[in-house]
């Protein structure tokens, strides 16, 4: 059955890091010269996407959805997997609206997806997002809020033939704890190290001064185990606005859940898809007016998120939706109405 969709718990707290400083020594740990440079890749090779299956969620298997977009190689990958509250997930959205699109447990909890994407490109590996990370992270009573699924995404890797000693990046859109918290893991003593430790993060500047600043309208969003391990590795690689970071992969900021938010565009073969983060996080969102109300900008939100759907579909750009719980990549068409919809893509 073809998938369509149409656009029709917490406050803040003081973030410990600003006591110690941690962004300075952050922006000091950062080498000169080290910004990803402006080049923009202009590669026209005729290659189309392959088939890629309808399931977002697959658990960890030895041959994930995997795609083709000219030189790039992408590889579809189970981060894991969590549920929030449905009435926060939609904000001003009334609950008959919304649940018409979305499943709807006993707690008014939706499910979440947190795919992670694999990119080999111009002898680089890649990783886009990292998931909510190791279930050890989370206390019995945050478990009891969120319903974290058994996986995470370091056994999608392996049980995928990849090792996480030989990532070269990893692309954050933003940090909190369902992106980013497979940035870090345990180091068996106590503490925690990174997930990949020969990887540079990206992320932007503004976004790692609001993570270590507590900037956020939830508490515990920003999470000092996923960020204070990169600082102290020197692993970071601050972005300043858009720029590419490697051949045919370009980071786009997407100001709106956060304000220093960023995208991910890949291209190649004469095809496009975008990762849009938390901008719209999943096919029920595809509304002008369904944001979370975790959004520190909605109005923006709504703004970059209609901008982003006529660019996408004037240039026959494909999304992909890290955290929509049945399918990962979607085509963009309009109804009569003139409304934006989404597609299932399978081609």
């Amino acid at each position: 059955m073809a998938l369509v969709m149409t656009g029709g718990l917490f406050g803040a707290a003081p973030n410990p890091f600003v006591k110690r400083g941690l962004y300075r020594f952050a922006l000091a740990a950062q080498a000169p010269g080290g910004q990803p440079k402006r080049k923009w890749s202009s590669r026209t090779a005729s290659n189309k996407l392959r088939c890629m299956e309808a399931a977002a969620r697959l658990g960890p298997i030895a041959s994930p959805p995997k795609f083709q977009l000219g030189d790039l190689t992408v590889r579809v990958l189970d981060g894991g997997s969590l549920w929030l509250d449905g009435g926060a997930m939609f904000g001003i959205i009334p609950k008959p609206i919304w649940s018409q699109r979305v499943e709807v447990d006993a707690q008014n909890r939706i499910p979440l997806a947190t795919t992670c994407l694999f990119v080999e490109t111009a002898g680089k590996r890649i990783l886009i997002e990292t998931g909510c990370g190791e279930r050890l992270k989370y206390s019995e009573k945050e478990h009891g809020f969120f319903s974290f699924g058994h996986n995470w995404l370091l056994p999608s890797l392996e049980a995928a033939g990849i090792d996480r000693q030989t990532i070269d990046l990893v692309i954050l859109t933003h940090l909190h704890f369902d992106h980013a918290g497979g940035a870090t893991m345990s180091d068996g003593r106590g503490g925690f190290m990174p997930t990949f430790p020969r990887a540079k993060y990206v992320v932007q500047r503004g976004e790692w001064q609001d993570a270590i600043d507590g900037h956020a309208v939830m508490t515990g969003t920003y999470r000092r185990e996923n960020l204070e391990p990169l600082e102290r590795a020197g692993v970071l690689a601050l972005a300043d606005g858009d720029a590419e970071i490697a051949p045919g992969i370009r980071v786009r900021v997407l100001a709106g859940h956060t304000r220093h938010q960023q995208g991910v565009v890949l291209c190649g073969g004469g095809e496009t898809i975008v990762q849009p983060a938390d901008l719209m996080p999943t096919s029920a969102h595809v509304g002008l007016r369904f944001n979370m109300s975790y959004d520190l900008l909605p109005f923006e939100n709504m703004v970059n998120k209609g901008n982003l759907l006529k660019e996408a579909e004037a240039g026959r750009w494909k999304l992909l939706l890290g955290q929509d719980p049945r399918h990962a990549l979607w085509r963009i068409e309009t109804d009569s109405g003139g409304r934006h919809v989404l597609r299932a893509s399978v081609d």
